[in-house]
């Protein structure tokens, strides 16, 4: 089991947008995190990758907590944000031997990955191009190749097909299908559901902090059969739902 998360409750502040949530990521499993804007997603994520400190509860990475070894806890994820983070003084050449220095790759190896997927993705001509002259598809698409020529066992790709054309889609999709087949996790939080459905081994849903259901596709429509036969119909029901609760309490 390469991901566990286990009681985990944090946040911003004194006041824990996480509370006690549970799930894990399994070798060569695809996880999906959904949930509504402010749900906790991103804050999950913040946490899983090291930029948040839980104020209680455990993650642990194949049986490694961050407090353990920060660079080799680190070492084994490669993440891909929502908003791409270049920095601006490099090229896209130097971003590529960064990530190969970060990582302890082996050049050859890790370059010959790269030169595949940047061809891939159209940026193999686009190597001395500083962040300035891309697209936001473009930018992202780096963020791509960057985590995709690492060893990590985890991936932890946030809302990535925004920005990204119908082709670009496709070829991430059919990347994570590879990485799957090595045995490597992903975790991917993502609001295009018809996708996710799709290609996502198991979901886990998350209000408000908490995961309110975590299961495979199947499993979703037996729970909720009442709802709709779809994770669009099936999500959407439940969100409303939520908000209608909310708003009793509030009018309480």
């Amino acid at each position: 089991m390469t991901l566990k998360v286990n009681q985990l409750t944090g946040g911003y502040s004194s006041i824990p947008v996480l509370k006690a949530e549970t799930f894990d990521v399994q070798d060569g499993e695809l996880v999906s995190l959904i949930g509504l804007n402010g749900a906790g997603k991103s804050t999950t994520i913040n946490h899983i990758i090291g930029l948040m400190t839980p104020f209680s509860g455990t993650i642990t990475l194949n049986g490694l907590q961050i407090q353990d070894d920060v660079q080799r806890y680190k070492q084994q994820i490669a993440y891909v944000p929502e908003m791409p983070v270049l920095y601006p003084e490099l090229t896209l050449r130097e971003h590529v031997e960064t990530t190969i220095m970060a990582y302890n790759l082996d050049q050859s190896v890790a370059w010959e990955r790269a030169e595949r997927l940047l061809k891939l993705f159209r940026l193999e001509n686009k190597l001395d191009w500083f962040p300035a002259n891309f697209s936001k598809g473009m930018r992202q698409k780096v963020m791509i190749v960057c985590a995709f020529i690492t060893d990590a066992q985890l991936l932890v790709i946030d809302e990535p097909f925004l920005g990204l054309d119908p082709l670009a889609v496709d070829d991430l999709l059919n990347l994570i299908d590879q990485k799957k087949e090595e045995g490597v996790s992903v975790l991917m939080s993502t609001h295009v559901l018809d996708t996710a459905e799709k290609h996502c081994d198991r979901f886990v849903l998350i209000n408000d902090g908490q995961v309110s259901y975590e299961g495979t596709m199947p499993q979703i429509k037996e729970r909720y059969h009442e709802l709709g036969d779809s994770l669009t119909d099936i999500y959407l029901a439940l969100a409303r739902q939520q908000d209608r609760s909310k708003s009793n309490v509030k009018g309480d």
